[in-house]
């Protein structure tokens, strides 16, 4: 039993460490205590709940639906922001800044970087980054072929030069369409020294940054050139596809949906991705549910940026059986 003395002792201490603010030391020499002291009656404070803590949480902060959504898909990290469903250039705005912000606080030396090209979000995260303070030794690689349609080029280009610049890194693009004409097609340009050299770093990525589409292409994807015709669009709707991230698509459970379209895409493999030490999907939006969700119960992604209302709904829906 704690005698009335040391009671008074322990709140002393904690009166002088959360309401004056001193540190372990101060109390220490102010009071003729080790320092080691000082720490074991700091914990006998919260022990008797002398001491309770509770943290507000500032409007907008979604720590609990975070934490929910972490623990029912076995995620190393969950990010929810708050925007308007029917808004899509807000919310990629907040889903941007919020992966931005992310980025710039665990990003780390000697880190291979994937980015997949043709995603309007995270060209939303690289406008809403702030130049690193010091140079970052890391390499940057596309991982979807960021060569398309001339006027939509541009973005996929921005979106690798503008990363490299802002973390002072190294880049490596993927000289490559994303889709091409035919299977031999993809086997000529793969053996390209330089397609295979960007090929090979897949392999040695840290971290993947990838958006998480649904099955008919977004605008800017299409603009690219590199989609598939509404007729294979369709077939892959019938073998049971909901998303893709790198153009490799998965249903609903998220198994991949083989089909030989898939040896025409030149870019990152879902296994490969798999085998990503941070995979981050970072998508919104109802029209992305399913897609959101299937790239989640495939564990394609183990990092989630997205919104309220899509982590609601993941949650509610959590054993819920699909198809």
């Amino acid at each position: 039993m704690t005698s009335r003395q040391e009671l008074r002792l322990v709140a002393k201490v904690a009166r002088l460490y959360y309401e004056q603010d001193l540190g372990q030391a101060e109390i220490a020499q102010r009071l003729d205590l080790s320092q080691a002291t000082v720490s074991r009656l700091l914990k006998r404070a919260l022990e008797q709940r002398i001491v309770q803590i509770s943290v507000s949480l500032p409007a907008g902060f979604n720590a609990e639906l975070e934490d929910a959504l972490q623990v029912a898909y076995d995620l190393k990290e969950v990010i929810v922001v708050d925007a308007a469903d029917d808004d899509d250039e807000q919310l990629q705005r907040a889903l941007g800044t919020a992966a931005a912000f992310y980025v710039q606080n665990t990003i780390k030396a000697h880190e291979v970087i994937g980015l997949s090209s043709w995603s309007a979000t995270l060209l939303a995260m690289v406008d809403a980054m702030r130049p690193f303070p010091r140079t970052q030794d890391v390499q940057i690689v596309q991982i979807l072929g960021g060569i398309g349609n001339p006027n939509a080029r541009v973005h996929a280009n921005r979106l690798t030069e503008r990363f490299t610049q802002l973390v002072h890194g190294k880049s490596m693009f993927l000289p490559a369409p994303g889709v091409v004409g035919s299977v031999e097609m993809a086997q000529v340009i793969s053996e390209d020294t330089f397609v295979r050299e960007a090929l090979t770093l897949f392999e040695h990525v840290t971290l993947a940054l990838v958006g998480i589409g649904t099955v008919e292409p977004s605008k800017l994807l299409a603009s690219s050139g590199n989609r598939f015709s509404a007729e294979e669009l369709n077939h892959l709707r019938d073998l049971g596809a909901v998303g893709d991230i790198c153009m490799r698509f998965f249903d609903i459970h998220g198994h991949p949906v083989v089909n030989p379209l898939n040896s025409r895409v030149i870019g990152m493999t879902l296994e490969q991705l798999r085998h990503v030490k941070r995979s981050v999907g970072i998508a919104g939006g109802l029209r992305k549910y399913s897609a959101i969700r299937g790239a989640l119960l495939g564990k394609w992604v183990n990092v989630l940026i997205t919104d309220r209302t899509v982590a609601e709904k993941l949650i509610a829906e959590k054993d819920t059986p699909r198809g």
